[in-house]
């Protein structure tokens, strides 16, 4: 362990909340060591023993919410009825997890088929062991948990590299199972490794890691999959988004643009899942509009003493990049509805902007802004929404608000989940997957794709009686083969006619 300390700071305030140890590579090693050892016990446990443990964490949690919650608003500096929130949709995810994984990841029998009739099929996915995740600043709780919930319902342990902006959270989560679970002090189940990327790395690459779920930037991402692949880590990626809402003709315009508010400038606008491009047909534009600027010029920003409806940057340095699309979208002749340049300030707080009619070519259409920026953009029809919402290289989430054809709306994005009539609506819901497509990265969390991502798939086939001729087999006689492919050909014949 470094002698370095890892300090934890109050955005609101700029106090420093507590102090963490900056883990190094043999500290990270002996903690996957240790899990490895545990993870034999946890698995040994089976569902039932594990959902037992994980219902009561979950109790814990339910039970400990507000404090819990407090260290979220703390460390981030979101609305404390904010982290609240969060802390109530991550109890309700790993109940899911807990009382599902047995039906999804028991052994089931499956056809051989009538070649291999004498066999009898089995499906089983085993645990992979000792899961790392590397958890993101803005969901500190909710969005790690996506793993580690679902990594220990599958019969894995976990060691959770929180971000260096939040580690109290991860510390808390740690505590909360200990609380529930007595064995943890002898079985670590969750084991919190503290520090900048440097200590992020050394998890990737540590013998025993059985694959990495990894929350952040795309950039980062590639760094993370580069360090896993030195020992074939197979990893989990979910690098962010662009998100687009579109508004058709037909759409409630008042819930729409709650919606687009909402959804664009909650968190501050820290969110993966969160609107960023709004796309409205042209003639309902202008309404849409007046009701998006009214909506946000009611939001107001919280200072040291008072928390308002949304909180300062938690990372310092986003200011910066949301300076930067602002001023963008304006230079390259965006019309500003609400705000612009001067609601950024230097000390991280920033007030709701909303620009219309930015070119497609601005940084503010094409970046993740992860900033209270809202960019709307009218167009003609909804065909021209679908395209230009497919048009970045993300692929995350998406709304649509339409009264007769949001589903078939939905159809055509290229993205891993969509809102229809509602906004981020699948997060919540535990047996939905969640994840993305291209720069926003791959494989799921939640629901049965999120169990199955942190086990692998063992198939069995065992003989039930032995052929009167064999077929795998140096003894086969040369008839057996013409006559499996006459029967072949034959049962071809059968099912064209």
């Amino acid at each position: 362990m470094s002698a370095a300390a890892l300090p934890s700071f109050a955005p609101r305030t700029g106090a420093e909340l507590a102090r963490y140890p900056v883990h190094d590579g043999e500290h990270v090693r002996a903690a996957v060591h240790a899990a490895g050892e545990a993870a034999a016990w946890w698995d040994g446990l089976g569902f039932a023993g594990r959902r037992t443990r994980l219902k009561a964490w979950r109790s814990v949690l339910a039970r400990q919410l507000d404090r819990v919650a407090r260290v979220v608003a703390d460390e981030t500096g979101k609305p404390f009825d904010d982290a609240r929130l969060e802390v109530v949709l991550t109890i309700e995810h790993l109940g899911w997890a807990a009382a599902n994984a047995e039906k999804v990841l028991r052994r089931r029998s499956v056809r051989p088929g009538a070649l291999m009739a004498n066999q009898a099929a089995s499906l089983t996915y085993r645990p992979l062991g000792v899961v790392g995740v590397i958890g993101p600043w803005n969901y500190p709780v909710f969005t790690p948990m996506g793993s580690i919930a679902y990594a220990l319902a599958a019969g894995n342990t976990v060691v959770f590299k929180p971000s260096e902006l939040t580690p109290g959270v991860g510390h808390e989560l740690a505590r909360t199972l200990a609380e529930a679970v007595p064995e943890v002090g002898r079985y670590p189940l969750l084991t919190v490794v503290t520090g900048y990327g440097a200590t992020g790395a050394e998890l990737c690459r540590a013998p025993g890691i059985g694959k990495i779920a990894f929350t952040g930037s795309a950039a980062t991402g590639r760094r993370v999959m580069a360090a896993c692949a030195e020992n074939l880590v197979p990893v989990l990626m979910e690098c962010g988004g662009k998100d687009p809402l579109i508004v058709d003709a037909d759409a409630d315009l008042d819930a729409a643009a709650d919606a687009a508010v909402w959804g664009g400038m909650s968190n501050a606008g820290q969110t993966c899942v969160g609107v960023e491009r709004v796309y409205v047909v042209e003639q309902v534009a202008e309404a849409f509009l007046e009701k998006v600027r009214v909506a946000a010029s009611r939001l107001r920003v919280g200072t040291a003493t008072t928390e308002g409806d949304l909180g300062p940057m938690t990372m310092p340095s986003q200011t910066q990049v949301v300076r930067r699309h602002v001023t963008d979208a304006l230079e390259a002749g965006g019309r500003a509805v609400l705000g612009g340049a001067s609601s950024v300030r230097d000390d991280g707080r920033i007030e709701p902007v909303v620009i219309a009619d930015v070119p497609e070519t601005s940084v503010a259409v094409g970046e993740e802004t992860f900033g209270p920026l809202l960019v709307v953009n009218r167009v003609p029809d909804v065909d021209e929404a679908v395209r230009r919402a497919n048009g970045t290289g993300y692929g995350l989430g998406a709304t649509v608000f339409s009264a007769a054809h949001g589903e078939e709306i939905a159809a055509r994005l290229r993205c891993g989940m969509v809102a229809v009539n509602g906004v981020i609506s699948f997060a919540g819901i535990p047996s939905l997957p969640f994840g993305g497509v291209g720069e926003s990265g791959f494989g799921r969390i939640h629901g049965a794709d999120g169990l199955r991502e942190f086990t692998r798939a063992q198939s069995v086939a065992r003989q039930r009686f032995a052929l009167p001729v064999p077929v795998t087999s140096f003894r086969r006689p040369p008839a057996v083969m013409r006559a499996l492919a006459a029967a072949l050909r034959a049962r071809e014949w059968v099912s064209r006619s």
